[in-house]
C-alpha cells in the first residue's frame, strides 16, 4: 500500500522510535495484511498472537502491572485514522468504563 502511513514506517520511509518488534509485528503487522479489525478472519490467528504477545512484553517491560489495555479502532466513526490493523497500547493511569 504506497500511501499507507504505517507501511512507510515498516519500510523505513517514516522515522518512528520503535518500542520494540519481533520479526512480524510492532504493534502493527509489519505486512499490510488487514485495513481494521473487521477484515481478520482465522488465518490471521497465528499473527494475532504475535501481536497480543508482544503487547504483553511491552506492558511488562514498560512496568503497566497495574493494568493496561489494547484498543483497536474500526472505522471513522472509532476514529480510525490509518488503515492498516494495528492496536494501540494505553495504560499508566486509571481507566474508566465504559471508554469512549
Amino acid at each position: 500500500m504506497p500511501e499507507c502511513l504505517f507501511c512507510k514506517i515498516v519500510e523505513g520511509k517514516v522515522p518512528s522510535q520503535k518500542v520494540t518488534e519481533t520479526e512480524s509485528v510492532l504493534l502493527i503487522p509489519k505486512r499490510h495484511v488487514a485495513e481494521s479489525a473487521a477484515d481478520l478472519g482465522p488465518e490471521h490467528a497465528a499473527l494475532l498472537a504475535e501481536l497480543f504477545a508482544l503487547a504483553s512484553r511491552i506492558a511488562r517491560d514498560e512496568r503497566l502491572e497495574r493494568g493496561w489495555r489494547l484498543v483497536t479502532n474500526v472505522g471513522d466513526d472509532a476514529g480510525q485514522s490509518v488503515y492498516h490493523l494495528h492496536v494501540h497500547l494505553l495504560g499508566g493511569r486509571p481507566m474508566g468504563w465504559p471508554p469512549g
